[in-house]
């Protein structure tokens, strides 16, 4: 497998994304041939010992950035430690370390889905919750914008939603990579997903959802340039992206949270609940208020499997002016 800073990165990069600047794929260097081979190679290997075991030996390969590289491990527990006060320091030691190894089991796992059908992917998961609101969404038809977090395994949650049949459509950025990048796409639409990638969501988002076609994001990571407001995150205001919530106003398409909850049996549990938000006619106001609702809702989550969130990335760092210290990055 690749290196643990690698892989934490190569993770965030991979995720779908919210609708922002594009970045389109570059012309791949021999360090990328030579990143790529090593990837396929590793995970060839890692396929031939199942999903599970091969899990267990990413958690291993990733928990070493946390001790003894010990890369991004004060980023972690500051983060952890500011979120879920009253934790003591052993606690918040083992949610840390928890932390690496999940994310190790989910790079790892990523990296397989190529090889795994739709029956292995919906195989993977022990027990689903809330299907039922959605198949009232999209009855007749309809199409639903799915929302999550980097919580848990995000590309397998995309992955069931489109193995069960429905028609989805994942709204994601370019890796650094342009290989890895070519390879991700085409083991997602190996599933069942449609990529729209980041530059062209303006564009395919709605042409998607007038079609019948669901779209799913992760909306939990604010970036520069993105359309954003400010809601409170773990009792901290975070920058969060507009996008989703904008394109289901517009488009009068529901939203619904879902998340792939990893079990200690190392299967999963599926979650699904409808977002709701009421809606006034402002449409500032009503954006914000959906895209609060969907924070909400994902916080509820983490903190029931806070071991299983993405806490590598810094949620706060990007603050309005003259946002309070208690309000802001606790890293600063």
């Amino acid at each position: 497998m690749i290196a643990p800073h690698e892989a934490l990165q190569a993770t965030e990069t991979a995720a779908p994304a919210v609708v922002g600047p594009g970045r389109e794929p570059q012309s791949p260097t021999l360090g990328h041939f030579a990143e790529y081979v090593a990837l396929r190679t590793v995970a060839a290997g890692l396929g031939l010992i199942g999903i599970r075991n091969a899990g267990a030996v990413g958690a291993r390969l990733v928990g070493l950035a946390h001790s003894p590289l010990g890369i991004r491990r004060h980023v972690v527990e500051r983060q952890v430690e500011s979120s879920l006060p009253g934790r003591d320091r052993a606690e918040v030691a083992r949610i840390t370390r928890e932390s690496y190894a999940h994310l190790g089991r989910t790079f790892t796992e990523t990296a397989l889905l190529a090889s795994r059908s739709r029956a292995d992917i919906l195989g993977l998961v022990d027990r689903v919750d809330g299907w039922d609101a959605v198949e009232s969404c999209l009855a007749g038809g309809r199409a639903a914008i799915f929302v999550s977090g980097h919580l848990g395994n995000w590309e397998l949650a995309g992955a069931y939603i489109a193995a069960r049949g429905i028609r989805f459509a994942a709204v994601a950025r370019h890796m650094a990579n342009p290989l890895f990048d070519r390879y991700l796409t085409q083991t997602r639409e190996r599933i069942g997903m449609h990529i729209i990638h980041d530059e062209a969501a303006v564009r395919q988002v709605p042409r998607s959802l007038r079609s019948g076609e669901s779209v799913g994001f992760l909306f939990d990571q604010g970036a520069l340039g993105l359309a954003s407001t400010w809601v409170p995150f773990f009792g901290r205001l975070a920058k969060t992206p507009r996008g989703p919530a904008v394109f289901a106003l517009r488009l009068g398409a529901p939203v619904l949270f879902a998340a792939a909850i990893r079990l200690p049996s190392g299967r999963y549990r599926m979650v699904f609940e409808p977002v709701e938000a009421t809606i006034t006619g402002d449409r500032d106001s009503d954006v914000d208020r959906i895209v609060a609702a969907s924070t909400e809702t994902l916080e509820r989550w983490v903190r029931q499997v806070p071991e299983q969130y993405f806490w590598h990335h810094r949620r706060w760092k990007h603050q309005r002016p003259g946002t309070p210290p208690e309000l802001g990055d606790p890293l600063r």
